[in-house]
């Protein structure tokens, strides 16, 4: 099938004349992605939070013995061998970790050109590669040392392979198409739906093709069949019992979570109304299934085993660019003022060293702690990022007691580890440990918003770390020393989940 063509003039892009030479479109991409490194350069030395502390301590483990660990995780390991590699010739910083994203974010610019280049035209392409540019979800997640960036890459070259392999019946391309979706699911679980969502595409929409798509289907299943024991194992003992179930609401709302939250979701939106999108030709409509289907199964499944959240919409975020731009190309005037304001929305998106103060709080206490200490984290799966900026030589415990490896948590039936693990014995025997006139240090969350606890797992780790709390502060045998907060907790009310640590000394 030949390629759409669109040949609506669109008054916010470089005339015809200017396009038609040779090095034109290299030079706005050159610009673009110029623009973007600028946009998307400003926090990358910022602080870890969480699972950056995970990523960077799983990262740091011998390469072959990476995917081992990941039973503990609950992730499959592409990401993470990625990193390994990275950090060995790159280092372990903040900055050094973030570039990795960051190459991918900027590397969503030319391929969301060639993609839409090779689907529609050129004035869509240039549009995907200026959404690419800007997009705030790729701006946030450029800049963390996690997998999404990596997955929004990979999902623009699962949908050109998708579409150009079997919506168009290019059969080189289904090779294309075997290698992506096969990094996708490696990349991340969420991959899975995408898979599924494939699946359902073709059936309802290229159905002549099913046999050329179940060859597909059978590479990549041969090809992530060796991982599916891990990942049975992660199903039964992991999962995300830090999630909830997602309301219709939050799936009605699902495709803005790429999109720059919901006021450029409603600006797209109007766009598509206006290009008239809902009755689009085949590749449109293929690409939309491909969005629909990937947010319902996600959604579905959710009802049953929450694990929901807007960054795992990475799977997704090269079909609805590309469905965004195509919306904008043939929307005439109206497209170009949507253009325009999106852009004014996404130029103006401040990425802020939100996420966590772990960094700033462990600048306060490493001068004073020394070889062999206890430190005790209250909420579980901070230790990693302690231990990444504490450094080795400590010793770590949480609410389950003590830490083999500081660098990895493991999530296997957390909560009723946690449920199992009574507060007051298990204090007492890591205290056991703590020699009379030595200092300790408890790291607990500021209980600020209760909402962001209400969570399973985290509803527990609230009602522990109170539990905890209580029992030190009535036991006569610890003295506080010292209370170790930020003034940004106290007056800016700057970070998510905020850190406060608290330093005891063993009296009696």
């Amino acid at each position: 099938m030949a390629a759409d063509r669109v040949t609506v003039d669109l008054g916010v892009l470089p005339d015809r004349r200017f396009l038609d030479r040779r090095l034109a479109v290299p030079l706005i991409l050159a610009a673009l992605v110029v623009l973007s490194f600028a946009l998307r350069s400003r926090q990358l030395g910022g602080g870890f939070w969480i699972d950056e502390g995970i990523s960077v301590g799983i990262a740091h483990h011998h390469w072959t013995s990476i995917p081992q660990l990941l039973r503990q995780d609950g992730s499959p390991p592409l990401y993470y061998l990625l990193l390994g590699l990275w950090i060995r010739v790159f280092g372990d910083s903040e900055r050094a970790t973030h570039a990795l994203s960051l190459l991918f974010a900027l590397g969503c610019i030319p391929l969301g050109y060639a993609t839409a280049r090779s689907l529609f035209d050129r004035r869509t392409a240039l549009i995907c590669a200026a959404l690419m540019a800007f997009d705030p979800f790729l701006t946030y997640y450029g800049q963390e040392s996690r997998m999404y960036a990596l997955e929004g890459f990979l999902s623009l070259l699962v949908a050109l392979a998708y579409v150009k392999g079997i919506v168009r019946g290019q059969r080189p391309w289904v090779a294309v198409l075997v290698v992506a979706t096969t990094l996708m699911v490696y990349a991340h679980n969420w991959g899975l739906f995408l898979c599924l969502a494939l699946a359902l595409t073709t059936a309802v929409f290229v159905r002549e093709r099913l046999r050329l798509f179940a060859a597909a289907a059978a590479a990549v299943a041969v090809l992530y069949l060796p991982w599916v024991p891990t990942l049975l194992g992660q199903v039964r003992h992991t999962g995300a019992p830090w999630s909830s179930k997602p309301s219709f609401h939050e799936l009605l709302l699902a495709p803005g979570a790429v999109l720059g939250g919901d006021a450029s979701y409603v600006v797209f939106v109007l766009a598509a109304a206006a290009a008239g999108l809902f009755a689009a030709r085949r590749t449109e409509r293929a690409l939309g299934g491909i969005v629909a289907a990937s947010i319902l199964a996600a959604w579905l499944v959710s009802q049953i085993s929450p694990a929901w959240t807007t960054r795992y919409f990475a799977v997704i975020l090269g079909p609805v660019v590309l469905l965004a731009a195509v919306a904008i190309a043939r929307a005439g005037r109206i497209g170009a003022v949507a253009m325009i304001a999106v852009l004014f929305l996404w130029w103006g998106y401040n990425l802020s060293d939100n996420k966590e103060n772990a960094r700033e709080i462990a600048a306060q206490l490493a001068p004073q702690l020394h070889p062999g200490e206890l430190v005790i984290s209250t909420h579980p799966e901070q230790v990693p990022v302690l231990r990444y900026y504490l450094g080795g030589g400590l010793r770590f415990a949480t609410t389950l007691g003590p830490v083999p490896d500081p660098q990895v948590f493991d999530w296997r039936d957390v909560v009723d580890r946690l449920k199992a693990a009574r507060p007051r014995p298990t204090l007492a025997a890591l205290l056991a440990t703590v020699p009379r006139g030595q200092e300790f240090v408890v790291v607990t969350p500021v209980f600020r918003d209760y909402r962001a606890w209400d969570a399973p797992w985290t509803r527990l780790v609230w009602q522990r770390s109170t539990a905890w709390t209580d029992l030190l502060e009535r036991d006569p045998a610890f003295r506080l020393e010292r209370h170790v907060v930020l003034d940004e907790i106290a007056v800016k009310v700057n970070y998510f989940k905020p850190l406060q640590a608290f330093v005891y000394r063993r009296s009696g």
